[in-house]
């Protein structure tokens, strides 16, 4: 009879105390910080853009930051930040995001639905746009 409560107390208590790590963790800086409709998913800072970099954020802000969010810090309800550790160099390369453009995306590192192919934007474009977001990447830790 003492190893059944054994067993049943166990994940109890682990469980209770996963619960008491995470509250008394604060949350990351780059965490979530609302769920208000339409409301930035990250804080993002911004640094000094040039070249490229500055044409793929006008790019950007007419194309993509419907869904991505300004300064490309996700958007809640409609888009992710793409200024987060899920789109690193080493994870999501820059080709990744010419075949989010070209093609589209299915949906699986986040809940907000499949992304549509976007008509109108060249490679060169896309170029642009990744430049852009790797420097904005850098400024905030993501390498």
């Amino acid at each position: 009879m003492k190893r059944k409560y054994f067993l049943i107390g166990v994940p109890v208590i682990a469980a209770a105390a996963a619960t008491f790590q995470l509250a008394s963790n604060p949350a990351p800086e780059n965490a979530p910080r609302s769920n208000a409709q339409g409301e930035p998913i990250v804080t993002v800072q911004m640094p000094p853009l040039e070249g490229n970099s500055l044409i793929g954020q006008q790019i950007f802000t007419r194309r993509c930051a419907e869904c991505h969010g300004d300064n490309a810090a996700g958007k809640e309800g409609a888009g992710p930040p793409l200024i987060h550790i899920i789109y690193e160099p080493s994870h999501h390369a820059d080709e990744a995001f010419q075949r989010a453009v070209a093609l589209g995306v299915r949906s699986h590192h986040w809940s907000f639905g499949d992304m549509p192919p976007v008509d109108g934007l060249t490679r060169g474009d896309v170029a642009m746009v990744t430049a852009y977001i790797r420097d904005v990447q850098r400024a905030n830790g993501i390498q």
